[in-house]
């Protein structure tokens, strides 16, 4: 239980006790009495707490200041007695021993023998209703009264004042209520009050029969009559006993007059144009407040201003006269609320002549000003913290002004000028206001001073609050000091009882400055010393009661009391000596105390006039501690921030123990809310003792937006922005990101415009023209950057010519002949007007001197026809509506590339070891090069192992050497083996021919027999030199490589091959190269396979008789005409046969590109002459054959590579919006279809040839860059390509059975002996110049 709830429930228990103590219903103002009486009783000694306790359970503890034991009168000696002889500094009871009863108020009552009948008469006096109280509660010489006092405050005076009066002892008198400050009367008042002495003379009330007395208070009241003027004086109150008398501080009775102003003839004021005068008001004495005012007497202000205006002391001043200040009824008015009246001063004349010259012509003369107010220097003393008033009125002509002045300092900030200057006042006066200040008066004709020399003092008070009471022994010294401080220095007055202490003749005083000394007190010294310190601005009284008395020793701590205390492991300080100290009032301290200090003590005191005891028991607890305190933290707003607090305790204690949270000195919920930021204290509580640890939580969050945006500075291109930074949310502000806003390219699109540092609060903003521009800021903290601030006032700035002209201009050749010119443009925002267009110039660097211009709108230029790369110089200038850009940067570029048209010669090959060649070769000239140069590659391939004398076919590799370097090294070779190299130069548009011929685009096994495949191949695309022949080689490949044969095919026009004399039922590998006089290139590979005797496909022949054949072991069946149309979902594969087994089975195989899986159909009648695939999605690549085989594994008689249609959203669309026009269209279409099919029905064909080869990897794989790529239809209305023949001399059919429409180009043709065409996309063929009188290579 707290100190606080102790005292709340002891002044209650207080209260009880004196109320139980009244024999009549108390009154509201018994209850006064009652709560004034307890307090004090708390103050003076809460020891009293224990003694009025009422329940045990309200009330089982104690103070932890409270010292048991009694101070006495003379004390000889205390003895505490106890088996170990321990003590103990009393902290708190814990608990109440069984057995021993608490004892309560009725007990007490008897323990002091209060006398009820005396108790109740100082309840009996009447107590105020509506009467001035002077001196209420007089105690004086009332046994009842004093047995009340003793009882209720016998364990009081030993704290608060060192005294105490045992309960038969007699008490000095105290003053308990006195009226202060002055008493006015107003009329019609009821009742009026004043006691004893009357302007120092006797004055007993009780002789005046019209005063209404209270025989038991000494109260008197004045009634309301006519002649209560008679009582107005300064009154004293002096309470006596036998002891002594006390005395009340002079009280002042006032009974105001009504206020009026004399009747009086007034003349009046005759003054010429010009002339100063002042209308006097002179007004009556009242009671403040009162409010003076100037009016006429139909009640209109008379109205002020620098030349006429009203004086502190109610006069009217005027400065100067006009003509228009003549008035009849000029009246001064005083108002006294206080009493709710307004009296009026006769009406005044005031007349104004004209001024008039020696010539009789109007003639003012003007003067300088001189001080109507005040007359001449003052000086001015006031109390601190009045209002200070310093008024100075000048008259002069023209009307003077008026400057307020303090001498050797500036006037305080609280300084008020009022009366248009004439009056300054500062409220509130403090000592360094003091000084000397001056007014200055001044017009054109010069200027007068006053000077007021100001004065602040202080009333009387306390520097030591002087002791009420003392109690002394007989033959000791008594020292009562009265020190006081004011200014003036206060003088300070003794008194005894009431008279001067020069009145008493005794011999044992002395007096010094502020105190006075009783030197060996007798008992006949017990008197009330009144000490008085006063100046001109107050007086200070008080009372000390001197109690000169021996007594025997009486106890005040109740007996067979229980304490305890907690044991501290860690006590603060360290002690010297022993651990136990005896107090001046008796009490028992222990320090350190232990757990063998545990038990019970007995207190003895004794003196001279008698002896005394108690017994007491002490306990000892564990004390409770925080073992884990909460620690500080920083956290971002919106997290949890958990504070923990762990506690130990006695284990008696733990039902009582309390955790409460604290924040800032609040009480708080134990579950803290998120987000609060401040200082977090944990208290833990038991009735003994309790602990806290605090812990500061600091919340950290983005700062809020920047506020009072505004712009400076403005100017057509740039403007200063200002704002001001808002809270950081404890994390400081890095930087602020200022951001612009414009309405006419991207309006309410915010885009970042400047960084600056978080201690700058503006920046200059630079701007393009034509733009309306509004800003915005955003502070930026550790924790994230703020929401942006409100946006500024908008500012737009006026048009003018481009700043700049476009960046990053690039120059680039895509095609040989052209050169596309391409720039950055400008942003919208940096057009800084209308009509932004770029003029673009260009010509032959060094060539030519005219520049070709082009004004364009649009970003980029195609200049065609052009030399192939050649420098050019570029500039481009913007412009718009209001001039041109500065002048432009010369930029110099290249034209278009074109390939490299000759190889690197002298290529040097050097062994360094068994693997590793060094290569070098002899640069390519720029004529030649055709572009920048990107660098060389080195391809090399292995052709024979040099073991075996094998030729191996082996994989193409190739090296990158970057830039114009001309030497590399080629690691990794094996040893032991030949190698084929070449090196070739690339530029950006690609690369140059080798020294040796490229690997041949196309190679094709077809025509399988028992015994003989036969090989078609298109020649290279680049044969960098004259082709001299070929190289085939080939090997069996099932489950191993076996060995591999060669055949030199020496017949460069040579581009089909029949291989005899292969093994039945076999796989091979073919491996082709093309040759020149330097070596044979890459090879390319292909699969195929001879078939067994039992099962002979039929074979095919072509329909164009002038094509050599190839042999077939069946020629019974021609497959002529093979083509495929293609919708969105369908495909439909047609043909035609010719020969003897026209009845014959084929199949169909399709196979989707995103799965790879082949679909089989079923067995077809080739008389059919089609096939329908359905189903198919539409944008998706198929594959799809022909074949005599039911295996997807063999060869096939056509293989061709499509690409369904895409179906658009706008062609559903329109299909949808116009389905009555496509009904016709499709009708029209049908009927085209059928006179199509009847017109082309017997023309032969095409055979389609697969457009991509699907091979398995091996070890001729393609080179770096290079592809064999197919091509398919984009266009949804037209059907794939058909075959197309490999030389020029072969005739085309020019349409297919299925109106199938033929490809414009000749790309890479050939054709097999009447067995298979096919089509080989993507390589299109250059055509080699003459040399040496060959004939150029077609492709």
């Amino acid at each position: 239980m707290g100190q606080g709830r102790l005292s709340s429930l002891a002044l209650l228990a207080i209260e009880r006790t004196l109320v139980k103590s009244l024999e009549k219903t108390p009154t509201s103002q018994d209850i006064t009495v009652v709560r004034s009486v307890s307090v004090l009783i708390l103050q003076v000694h809460p020891g009293v707490l224990i003694a009025l306790n009422e329940t045990e359970e309200d009330l089982s503890t104690q103070p932890s200041n409270y010292e048991p034991g009694a101070r006495l009168a003379s004390v000889n000696d205390y003895v505490w007695n106890e088996p170990v002889a321990r003590a103990l500094t009393v902290h708190q009871p814990s608990r109440r021993r069984e057995g021993k009863q608490r004892t309560r108020v009725s007990e007490i009552n008897n323990i002091f023998s209060l006398e009820e009948s005396v108790k109740t008469s100082y309840y009996k006096n009447s107590f105020l209703r509506h009467f001035l109280h002077l001196c209420p509660y007089l105690l004086t010489g009332m046994r009842g009264l004093r047995s009340l006092i003793v009882g209720l405050l016998s364990a009081t005076f030993s704290t608060a004042f060192g005294l105490y009066f045992p309960p038969h002892v007699e008490q000095l008198p105290t003053i308990t209520a006195q009226t202060s400050g002055s008493l006015i009367a107003l009329p019609y008042d009821e009742n009026f009050l004043y006691r004893w002495t009357k302007d120092g003379m006797d004055f007993d009330p009780r002789k005046d029969p019209r005063l209404i007395k209270d025989e038991s208070s000494g109260t008197f009241v004045i009634p309301n009559i006519r002649d209560k003027v008679k009582y107005q004086g300064k009154y004293r109150c002096y309470a006596s006993n036998k002891l002594g008398t006390a005395i009340s501080e002079e009280s002042e009775f006032i009974v105001p007059m009504v206020p009026k102003f004399p009747k009086e003839k007034i003349e009046p004021v005759v003054v010429t144009v010009g002339d100063s005068v002042v209308l006097e008001c002179n007004p009556p004495q009242g009671i403040p407040p009162w409010q003076l005012y100037w009016m006429t007497k139909d009640l209109r202000h008379i109205e002020q201003n620098e030349r006429v205006s009203m004086g502190l002391n109610g006069n009217l001043y005027f400065s100067n006269t006009v003509e228009l200040d003549s008035h009849d009824d000029y009246c001064c008015f005083a108002s006294f609320s206080k009493i709710r009246t307004i009296v009026q001063k006769p009406s005044m004349v005031l007349r104004v002549k004209p001024s008039q010259g020696d010539d009789n012509t109007m003639s003012v003369q003007k003067r300088k000003p001189s001080i109507l107010v005040p007359s001449s220097h003052s000086t001015t003393y006031l109390k601190k913290g009045e209002e200070l008033e310093l008024e100075c009125i000048a008259e002069g002509l023209p009307t003077p002004e008026v400057e307020w002045i303090k001498m050797w300092d500036n006037l305080p900030k609280r300084t008020q000028i009022k009366n248009y200057g004439k009056l300054l006042t500062i409220p509130n006066i403090t000592n360094q206001d003091e000084g000397k200040y001056m007014c200055k008066a001044k017009n054109d004709l010069g200027e007068a001073v006053h000077h007021f020399q100001v004065v602040v003092e202080e009333p009387p008070r306390w520097q030591e609050e002087p002791v009420k009471s003392q109690l002394a022994e007989i033959g000791s010294d008594i020292h009562i000091k009265c020190s006081a401080t004011g200014k003036p220095q206060p003088t300070i007055t003794w008194k005894r009882n009431g008279h001067p202490l020069d009145d008493f003749p005794s011999t044992n005083y002395k007096v010094l400055d502020d105190r006075i000394i009783i030197l060996r007190a007798e008992k006949t010294d017990t008197s009330v010393y009144q000490c008085e310190a006063s100046n001109r601005h107050g007086t200070l009284l008080v009372n000390t009661n001197v109690l000169v008395m021996n007594h025997p020793p009486l106890i005040l701590t109740r007996n067979y009391l229980d304490y305890a205390t907690m044991r501290r492991e860690d006590p603060e300080g360290s002690l010297d000596g022993e651990r136990y100290s005896l107090l001046k009032n008796g009490s028992l301290q222990i320090h350190k105390v232990e757990m063998e200090d545990m038990g019970q003590y007995e207190c003895l005191a004794n003196n001279s006039e008698g002896t005394a005891s108690l017994t007491t028991e002490l306990f000892i607890k564990d004390s409770t501690r925080i073992v884990e305190p909460p620690q500080d933290m920083k956290v971002k707003r919106g997290s949890m921030a958990e504070l923990e607090c762990q506690v130990e305790c006695d284990p008696t204690l733990r039902r009582e123990l309390k955790i409460l949270w604290m924040k800032d000195g609040m009480h708080i919920l134990s579950n803290v809310s998120e987000g609060d930021q401040g200082n977090y204290t944990c208290v833990v509580r038991t009735s003994l003792d309790q602990d806290t640890a605090s812990a500061y939580v600091t919340v950290l969050d983005v700062p809020d937006p920047p506020v009072e945006l505004t712009l400076s500075d403005r100017k057509d291109r740039s403007v200063r922005l200002h704002w001001a930074a808002a809270s950081d949310h404890n994390s400081p502000i890095t930087e602020f990101i200022i951001q612009y806003e414009e309405n006419h390219w991207e309006p309410e699109k915010w885009k970042e415009l400047l960084r600056v540092a978080g201690s700058q609060f503006s920046a200059p903003v630079t701007l393009y023209g034509h733009i309306n521009y509004q800003f915005r800021v955003i502070a930026v903290n550790a924790i994230g950057e703020s929401h942006p601030s409100m946006p500024s006032d908008r500012y737009k700035t006026p048009p003018c010519a481009p700043d700049r002209n476009p960046e990053n201009i690039k120059i680039e050749g895509h095609l040989p002949h052209q050169m596309d010119i391409s720039w950055e443009p400008l942003l919208p925002v940096e057009h800084n007007g209308p009509g932004l267009e770029y003029k673009l110039s260009y010509r032959l660097l060094g060539v030519e001197d005219s520049w070709k211009e082009q004004m364009v709108k649009r970003h980029s230029f195609v200049v065609r026809d052009t030399p192939t790369f050649v420098p050019y110089e570029v500039k481009i200038q913007a412009f718009n509506r209001h001039g041109w850009a500065p002048e432009p940067k010369v930029v110099t570029g290249y034209s278009g590339e074109d390939m490299p048209l000759a190889a690197p010669e002298d290529v040097f090959v050097e062994v360094l070891n068994f693997t590793l060649l060094r290569v070098s070769w002899s640069p390519v000239p720029q004529t030649t090069l055709r572009g920048h140069l990107g660098g060389y590659t080195v391809h090399w391939w292995q052709t024979q192992s040099l073991l075996t004398s094998k030729r191996m076919p082996s994989e193409r590799q190739s090296l990158t050497i970057p830039g114009n370097r001309s030497h590399t090294m080629v690691p990794g070779l094996k040893p032991f083996s030949e190698y084929s190299l070449t090196v070739n130069v690339f530029n950006r548009r690609g690369n140059g021919p080798s020294s040796i011929p490229e690997q041949p685009p196309i190679l094709k096994a077809t025509n399988f027999q028992k015994d003989s495949i036969t090989l078609v191949w298109a020649p290279p695309h680049e044969t960098n030199g004259f082709l001299t022949g070929y190289l085939l080689q080939y090997q069996t490949f099932n489950e191993t490589l076996g060995k591999l044969n060669s055949v030199n095919i020496s017949a460069p026009d040579t581009t089909q091959w029949v291989l005899r004399d292969l093994q039945e039922d076999n796989w091979y590998k073919f491996y082709l190269s093309a040759c020149t006089q330097v070596g044979c290139g890459s090879a390319i590979s292909e699969e195929g396979g001879t078939v067994s005797e039992a099962w002979q496909p039929f074979s095919f022949t072509s329909s164009n008789t002038d094509t050599p054949s190839v042999n077939a072991t069946f020629p019974t069946l021609v497959v002529l005409n093979i083509s495929t149309f293609v919708t969105d979902t369908s495909a439909r594969i047609s043909w035609r046969t010719r020969g003897e087994r026209s009845d014959s089975q084929v199949y169909v195989a399709i196979m989707n590109h995103r799965d790879g899986i082949w679909q089989l159909s079923e067995a077809l009648n080739t008389s059919k002459g089609f096939h329908l695939i359905e189903g198919l999605s539409p944008g998706t690549v198929y594959t799809v054959r022909l074949q005599a085989s039911h295996r997807v594994d063999v060869p096939s008689i056509f293989e061709e590579v499509f690409k369904t249609r895409k179906v658009s959203s706008k062609q559903l669309v329109a299909s949808q919006k116009w389905f009555v026009v496509m009904l016709c269209v499709v009708a029209l279409l049908t009927l085209l279809a059928l006179i199509g099919c009847f017109v082309l029905k017997n023309k032969g064909g095409k055979y389609a040839v697969k457009e991509k080869e699907h091979t398995k990897a091996d070890p001729e794989s393609h080179t770096r860059g290079e592809e064999s790529p197919y091509e398919y239809s984009d266009n949804d209305e037209k059907p794939l390509k058909s075959s197309q023949q490999l030389f020029r001399d072969i005739k085309e059919d020019d349409s297919s059975e299925d109106s199938s429409v033929m490809s414009e180009e000749d790309d890479c043709e050939f054709n097999e002996d009447g067995s298979f065409i096919g089509e080989y996309s993507g390589y299109k063929r250059r055509v080699s110049t003459e040399v040496n009188g060959h004939a150029p290579v077609t492709s």
